[in-house]
């Protein structure tokens, strides 16, 4: 039943697309004769209005009327360009993530099924929701025993059903796409499903964004020029989250930044280096830093919010990317060459010579612009293309990397157009580069690999204890062989034959489904 739910549903969001004039805005040079009728029959059902609206904006239209899962499903695929192409995952990074409002009541209800106290009790007053969003909104409330002010953030009711629903719909799709696309099969649409599932469990419970504006908060206590809200974590739950509430300007809202007299060029290095300290130093930043959720205090400190979305590196990826930001800086094509060749990301059968040689027709380009046309983030994405053609897997931690700097280095480009975000983000680098690769790094390595040894030396005795058994369990196998009786044949054979059935029943449905839309839809 389960199964026949998600074909309807999947029907429904296609009607939505083809309907916001999503489908016929897609390019279909290269499409199979099949789906180019499709794209064909969409544009003639798609709405009036629609022409008129950008791609981005028809998305995002789209996407909200189809609910909270398709959002954040957009957002999570906007990280990943390597499965839906660079122009796509550029639409959706403009998605605005803009829900309906839920009412006071249904907030004050989840807070008190979460905290298990009354609301009367621990706030004097709650407003109405100054931000609403797929997963939660957010509300301004002062404290029963104290007055301080501050932010509940409380998650939409039905939020975490309803996306369960929608999983199994984007289960079925990821299937079908595996099972009848052969092209799409080495993305592995399923295993891009089972990372969106995973990231918005994570995202549901709001104790796991309390826990990451702590973590943070500990590592840039020392740091000047950036923070973020403290945690109130006696009224925290996995429904909501009380903490600091931040009064300032929206670091978009430019015109009333230079009006306060703030320092826009120090403001955009002071963003830029916070973020690379997160990443290089912390392995630990802050994914989704749109203009919407960084604030600037009166004491000139940007604040950010909305954690829910975190990026991690190990010290392997921090390596990589501080070893190529420094060699681009430092025009050593060579060093940026070697490693990837390290890192294991490029095969070896490739020569370091010729990637070098592709790495240098990225670099050169840059060398001797002006600083308003030098961008990082566009050279990541140049260099991800080339290392495509190196045969390197796809590594999904560093393109939401490189998506955020994207949209970082972009908000300090609209603070000071001639922003340069080579001579800004040199002394975060050279500093990382000097503390883990100089004489102190390598002290660090060598520690590490001495516990690794103790380690390893300590579980001899149940690794020799294992192998023993394996060896034992083989030459079991080995003589007695593994046999399947008729009746786990048989079943085999049924189960299949099952499942081949309801392929093709699936894509009549979803036939059929799309003609009733079209001719008796609203």
């Amino acid at each position: 039943m389960g199964t026949v739910s998600a074909f309807f549903s999947l029907a429904h969001a296609g009607y939505v697309l083809a309907r916001e004039g999503v489908v016929s805005a897609l390019p279909s040079e290269d499409m199979p004769r099949v789906a180019r009728f499709a794209h064909r029959f969409a544009g003639l059902i798609a709405r009036r209005q629609s022409k008129s609206r950008e791609r981005s904006e028809r998305l995002s239209l789209a996407l909200n009327r189809l609910g909270p899962s398709w959002v954040k499903l957009g957002q999570f695929l906007a990280t990943r360009p390597d499965v839906i192409g660079q122009d796509i995952a550029r639409d959706l990074e403009l998605l605005h993530d803009r829900m309906e409002p839920f009412s006071v009541e249904a907030a004050k209800e989840a807070i008190e099924k979460s905290l298990g106290r009354a609301v009367d009790d621990i706030y004097l007053n709650f407003s109405e929701p100054v931000a609403a969003a797929s997963v939660a909104q957010v509300h301004l409330a002062n404290l029963a025993d104290s007055g301080e002010t501050v932010a509940v953030k409380v998650i939409r009711p039905g939020v975490r059903s309803r996306f369960k629903r929608d999983l199994d719909t984007f289960y079925t799709a990821a299937r079908l796409q595996e099972r009848f696309i052969e092209d799409a099969r080495r993305l592995k649409p399923v295993a891009v499903v089972d990372m969106l599932a995973q990231s918005a469990k994570i995202e549901m419970d709001l104790r796991l964004e309390a826990a990451a504006l702590s973590e943070m908060g500990e590592n840039i206590k020392e740091d000047e020029g950036f923070a973020v809200p403290n945690v109130n974590w006696e009224l925290t739950g996995r429904d909501c989250i009380t903490m600091d509430w931040v009064e300032g300007f929206k670091l978009s809202d430019v015109d009333g930044l230079q009006e306060a007299g703030f320092n826009l060029e120090k403001l955009g290095a002071d963003l830029i280096q916070s973020f690379l300290r997160h990443t290089l130093r912390d392995g630990f930043f802050h994914a989704d830093m749109h203009p919407g959720n960084l604030f600037v205090t009166k004491e000139g400190v940007i604040t950010a919010v909305d954690l829910g979305i975190m990026g991690r590196l190990g010290k392997k990826e921090r390596r990589f990317l501080a070893e190529i930001l420094y060699g681009f800086i430092k025009q050593d094509y060579m060093r940026v060459a070697q490693v990837h060749f390290d890192a294991g990301y490029v095969p070896h059968h490739h020569s370091v010579e010729s990637f070098a040689q592709a790495i240098r027709a990225i670099g050169e380009p840059i060398h001797g612009q002006s600083s308003e046309t030098i961008s990082m983030a566009k050279l990541l994405t140049l260099l991800f293309e080339i290392t495509e053609l190196f045969d390197m897997e796809t590594r999904p931690e560093l393109l939401l990397l490189q998506k955020t700097m994207v949209v970082v280095e972009g908000v300090a480009r609209t603070l000071d157009p001639s922003f340069n975000m080579w001579s800004t983000a040199e002394p975060v680098v050279a500093d990382w580069i000097t503390r883990n690769l100089g004489p102190a790094g390598m002290m660090e390595d060598a520690k590490e690999g001495f516990d690794a040894v103790r380690q390893l030396a300590h579980k001899l005795p149940q690794m020799a204890e294992r192998a023993e058994k394996l060896s034992a369990e083989m030459a079991r196998m080995t003589q007695d062989g593994i046999r399947l009786d008729e009746a786990t044949t048989d079943a085999i054979g049924r189960a299949e034959a099952h499942r081949s059935r309801w392929g093709h029943a699936a894509l009549w449905v979803i036939a059929l489904l799309g003609v009733y839309w079209t001719f008796w839809g609203s």
